[in-house]
């Protein structure tokens, strides 16, 4: 029996570097965890159109929304560790939900990075009929009447809805969150005026803002965006240290094989900083990034504990 044993490992192990050979042979699913249509869903598509010309084999989307990411990036982790499942991954699936929900899988263990796609500032976006210009004006008015002021969000857990705990936290203020099933309903209610303000990405911001459907006072990110060149920062509108934003980063289950996990992460990596692409997406509001897989780790586990703070002192559910 321990010989048999021992001679089953052994030719495992001899397979793996001619099935890294021959990688890949067969189609490839990529996972995206929402509706078709968003941005995320937009950036597997391009992706996954390159890396099929790329590899010599189809790379099929695979929509799975719901429950923040959980469905999809759940998924991803239970599948077979060969290279043909991947997992375009979010925020909320991998970072923001370890602290917001009981998940059956850790982004950190059950993943191997492949690398960071992009990254996307968020928007905070009032009603056109609020009397309100600025951030500064906001926190004055939601100080004045505590309690009255609610903001919409694509859902619990994602960075929209984080957004604005964040606000809260670092304002002194008490906004009552309202969630959506996805941004763009969201949208649609703050446009309506049933919602007053929202923290929308700059994808789903950006034309309502131009078409005056919906109203700009700051940006979430470290900069100012070039497709809003006129909206400040957080920071510039008075709220020192704020830093808010969504990404997009490529996993695959974890013990896929090294070598297998290098040819992805290499091809993927050459996509991204095709000119081309990254200006399809820049014209969105999305920075493509493209870096290495420890990077993307790191970054992971950043995210993850930021998060974790900011749930903890929202008094939010927290996984036990």
């Amino acid at each position: 029996m321990f010989r048999f044993i021992a001679m089953t490992l052994l030719l495992a192990v001899a397979m793996t570097p001619v099935q890294a050979e021959t990688y890949p042979d067969r189609a490839i699913r990529l996972i995206v965890p929402s509706a078709p249509g968003g941005s995320v869903d937009k950036l597997a598509r391009a992706i996954g159109r390159r890396l099929s010309e790329r590899l010599g084999q189809p790379v099929v989307v695979d929509n799975r929304g719901g429950a923040g990411g959980i469905i999809a990036t759940e998924a991803a982790a239970n599948a077979k560790a060969d290279g043909y499942t991947l997992l375009i991954g979010t925020i909320a699936g991998l970072a923001t939900n370890v602290s917001l929900e009981k998940l059956r899988y850790d982004p950190l263990r059950d993943f191997a990075p492949i690398t960071l796609v992009g990254t996307q500032d968020f928007v905070l976006c009032l009603n056109p009929g609020l009397p309100i210009q600025s951030v500064k004006e906001l926190v004055e008015m939601a100080k004045a009447k505590p309690a009255s002021m609610a903001y919409a969000s694509a859902g619990m857990g994602t960075g929209s809805h984080l957004s604005g705990e964040l606000l809260s936290q670092m304002s002194g203020i008490e906004l009552i969150h309202v969630a959506y099933k996805g941004m763009s309903p969201a949208a649609m209610d703050v446009i309506s005026g049933q919602v007053p303000m929202a923290f929308a990405s700059i994808a789903t911001a950006l034309p309502l803002v131009k078409s005056r459907k919906l109203k700009a006072i700051a940006v979430t990110g470290d900069r100012r965006s070039a497709m809003l060149p006129e909206v400040p920062t957080m920071v510039e509108a008075g709220i020192k240290g704020y830093a808010s934003s969504t990404w997009y980063g490529i996993v695959a289950p974890a013990a896929t094989p090294p070598a297998v996990l290098r040819r992805l992460h290499s091809e993927i990596v050459a996509i991204l900083r095709e000119s081309e692409l990254q200006q399809i997406f820049s014209d969105e509001g999305i920075d493509l990034v493209g870096g290495k897989p420890e990077e993307f780790k790191a970054f992971l586990q950043s995210e993850i504990e930021k998060w974790r703070l900011v749930v903890k002192s929202a008094g939010l559910h927290k996984a036990q």
